[in-house]
């Protein structure tokens, strides 16, 4: 990708803008100009909208062998997700292992490094998703947060009191 058209499409990589047709309702990633159902009863009335960046992994690969640029990442995940809006975005999935992914899996959006560019120096930044914070859990830790196992050892006066004698 060049370095002009890195820049203009920027409000999309860094805050994964979409559009909404305000014809049939419709919302697409990358954002269009004109909606693919509507046609031309669309020009006009496409608006930019704020997309959640939660959604559900429907397909996963393990790339094993990388695009030129990518070779420090493999292997990694790299995922079709479906989002909360209904439109589909395909982007790398990070903080797992890629072993672990499967479809179906709840993620959201977090801004990384995508790669640098060392003959011109660029750091290329943009939307990769991450498995959603309380998916991550182990369940048996989520429960003992939630319902701590009563102590067999009486509970201790606070620091620094005593008790008083009558």
């Amino acid at each position: 990708m060049t370095v002009p058209r890195f820049w203009r499409e920027q409000p999309q990589r860094y805050r994964l803008l979409g559009a909404e047709c305000n014809n049939c309702g419709g919302i697409y990633f990358p954002p269009r100009t004109v909606c693919p159902e509507c046609r031309r009863e669309s020009i006009g009335k496409m608006v930019q909208r704020q997309l959640s960046g939660r959604g559900t992994v429907l397909a996963h690969t393990v790339v094993h062998q990388p695009a030129d640029g990518f070779e420090l990442q493999v292997p990694y995940v790299m995922a079709i997700v479906e989002l909360e809006e209904g439109c589909r975005v395909m982007a790398q999935v990070v903080d797992v292992v890629p072993g672990s992914v499967g479809t179906g899996l709840p993620v959201e959006m977090t801004f990384r490094r995508i790669r640098e560019d060392g003959r011109n120096g660029v750091i290329y930044y943009g939307y990769k998703f991450r498995p959603m914070r309380h998916t991550t859990l182990d369940k048996r830790v989520a429960n003992s947060i939630a319902s701590p196992k009563p102590s067999s050892t009486p509970p201790r006066s606070p620091a620094g009191s005593r008790p008083r004698r009558s």
